[in-house]
Formats: structure tokens, C-alpha cells, sequence
């Protein structure tokens, strides 16, 4: 994307940029942003519409916004031949709580460092359907801060900013960006409750899980060495508890916030590497690969490493919070219209999928 421009439509002389980032260039002529208003004239059903200049060489995407009684465009532009399409497509609404977050930090000292976020958000949209984008969503220090506190249930938009900010550090938040990676994979749902407006509930978790590696052909283990492995296997994951895996963060710890030690568990799945290639890999930290052989990550037999419990993202109905907004409605901590609000959003997925046991391997 080349860049991405507010716009404000002055009813006497019509658009008038206000902000753009990068902001080094000229702002494009102003029949641009006629023509764009105009065809928003003409798709009055649609707040977003695609330009195409008439020389071919950049394409528009424009968002209108009306707010205050005032009406605005964040527009969008990139080269044809390199369009960020996913972002448009599959996430609109995205966009539309981009544009609308803009506009409503127009007259403030905000705006500068807002719209080069969006900026930033959009160049970097990834859907979290890859591992090495879900490895970044768990490294962002302040977006995993944000996913533990929603663990314990419904939170208001002004709360969840204070305790960021008062609790944690984060001196200069702006939310909605930050929550769009979180709307956009359905994490959560945003509803307003009387005499509180904006509040956000988890519907979906996210985390990690292990799971038992692929079977490994005879001709990568000896016989005697392959029944001692499967028999640790067997053992191991008949009395797994995925759930305190996931409480006491041990593969968070371990393994996601290592991109060394992740390294090696996915060379792994492919094929059994020697102890000096896995050491290779680790950085030749050799506790650290004792480390991961203590708490059943690979195995290491006859100079050889293998794969023992290989790391899986997973998505999940968090049905722990059930327990957790009793408390804290018995406690006074939220109101009844929140408590109602946020059991009926769960709730209402376990009618659709009558199982305590909802989850997606990712």
C-alpha cells in the first residue's frame, strides 16, 4: 500500500485533505477525490468503494465515515498490481472501525500516531491462520496482556484501557486498532450494555496445545529403540493435562517465545536430526536441549533426537468463564445486563455444539 489519506468533504468547496502517512508526498488531485465522492453518491448502499485511476497506475479504495454531522473518506491507495485485497474483502468492518476511530481523533494529538497505526495494521494484516502469525499475536507483549485479562470475562472499553495503562505501562493505547486482530478471528464480540456503552466479550480462546508426533517409519528407528519411544509416548499422553499445560504457561514459555527451540520442533516433524544438528539449531545451548528432553518436547536416543510432543495452536470456546463471572457477579464486580450478556454469548454456542469439548486445531 502507497499510502492512506483522510479526507474531509466541505460542503462549500468540497474535499479537503487533512492527514496522510507516509506524509511526504503531495496529496493527489483534487478530481481524485471528486470522483471518488461521487461514486459514493452513486453506491449509497456500500460505505466502501474501489476507484481506479484513469491512468491505470494506482487504485483507490475509499471508506466514508459521517461523524458529527460532518461527512469523511479514509481512502486507501496502492498499486494495482500489488492491491491488498484480503483486508478489503474479508474484513470491511475492519475497516469501517478504522475509519471511524480516525475520525473521531481528528481535532486531537493523537491523530498523527493513529493514522500511521492504520497504516502499519493494514500493511500488516495477517489472518491468524499460519503458525508464524499466531507466534507474533502471542509475542505481542501487549495483545496476549489484553487476551489475559478478557480470560476473566466481560470488560468495558474505558476498564480494559485504565488497567492497561495503570497496571501494565501502556502509556499510549489506541484500543480499536489493537482489538482488530481479535474481531477479525472472532475472539470476541463487541455489544453495548445500559449505563456502561462499549463493552467486550471473549467467545473464542486461543492457545496451545501438544499433540503426539506423526508415526515414524521403521527405517529412521531401530526396533528396539522405536518400542522404548512408543511406550514413553503412551505413557506421557494417557495422563496429560492440557489444561495446566495451557495454566502454567509451560509451552508459552518454553516454546513460542523461543523461535529457536519452535525451529527445532518443526525440523522435527519432517524427519529425526542428530544431537549436534538439534544443538545446531538451539544456538548450541545445551541446557536448553536438555531441558526440552526433561519436559517431553523431543526424545534423544543413540545420538539421535526425535520429535516427542509436538506444539499446535488451538482455538477454543473458553467455557472456563462461567465460573469466573459468577464470582465476580456475586462480587458486585459487573453488573447483571453484563453477567446475562456475556453467559447467553457462550451459552448460545453450546447449544450449536452440545460438547463441553469445542475446539479447532489451528
Amino acid at each position: 500500500m502507497e499510502r492512506i489519506i483522510l479526507v474531509y468533504w466541505n460542503k462549500s468547496t468540497g474535499p479537503e485533505p487533512i492527514i496522510q502517512y507516509p506524509p511526504e508526498k503531495s496529496f493527489p488531485p483534487k478530481d481524485v477525490f471528486l470522483k471518488i465522492w461521487a461514486k459514493h453518491e452513486l453506491n449509497k448502499e456500500n460505505s466502501i468503494i474501489e476507484f481506479l485511476h484513469e491512468e491505470g497506475i494506482y487504485h483507490f479504495t475509499s471508506i466514508i465515515q459521517k461523524f458529527e454531522g460532518e461527512i469523511y473518506f479514509l481512502v486507501l491507495v496502492y498499486n494495482k498490481k500489488n492491491m491488498f485485497e484480503n483486508i478489503i474483502k474479508d474484513s470491511p468492518d475492519i475497516l469501517a472501525i478504522m475509519s471511524r476511530n480516525l475520525v473521531e481523533l481528528i481535532n486531537t494529538n493523537k491523530i498523527t500516531r493513529a493514522i500511521s497505526e492504520a497504516f502499519n495494521t493494514i500493511i500488516n494484516y495477517s489472518k491468524l491462520d499460519e503458525e508464524e502469525n499466531l507466534i507474533s499475536f502471542f509475542q505481542d507483549r501487549i495483545k496476549f496482556t489484553i487476551l489475559e485479562i478478557l480470560r476473566n470475562g466481560v470488560i468495558s472499553k474505558l476498564e480494559l484501557t485504565n488497567i492497561l495503562r495503570q497496571e501494565y505501562g501502556f502509556s499510549t493505547i489506541n484500543i480499536d486498532l489493537l482489538l482488530i486482530s481479535f474481531i477479525q478471528e472472532n475472539l470476541i464480540i463487541k455489544d453495548n450494555i445500559p449505563g456502561i456503552k462499549e463493552c467486550y466479550f471473549l467467545i473464542k480462546d486461543l492457545s496451545c496445545t501438544r499433540i503426539p508426533p506423526k508415526s515414524l517409519s521403521n527405517d529412521q528407528i531401530e526396533e528396539k529403540v522405536l518400542r522404548k519411544y512408543k511406550k514413553a509416548l503412551i505413557k506421557f499422553f494417557i495422563n496429560y493435562d492440557s489444561v495446566a499445560d495451557i495454566e502454567n504457561k509451560t509451552i508459552l514459555q518454553t516454546v513460542i517465545l523461543d523461535k529457536d527451540v519452535f525451529s527445532l520442533l518443526k525440523t522435527l516433524r519432517e524427519k529425526r536430526l542428530s544431537v549436534d544438528e538439534s544443538l545446531n539449531i538451539l544456538n548450541n545451548k545445551e541446557d536448553l536441549f536438555t531441558e526440552l528432553i526433561e519436559k517431553k518436547f523431543i526424545y534423544e536416543a543413540k545420538g539421535f533426537v526425535y520429535s516427542f510432543s509436538d506444539v499446535h495452536f488451538i482455538k477454543f470456546t473458553p467455557f472456563y468463564i462461567f465460573e469466573r463471572l459468577t464470582k465476580r457477579y456475586k462480587e458486585g464486580s459487573i453488573s447483571s445486563d453484563e453477567y446475562l450478556t456475556h453467559l447467553k454469548l457462550l451459552t448460545d454456542q453450546l447449544e450449536r455444539h452440545p460438547s463441553y469439548i469445542n475446539y479447532e486445531i489451528i
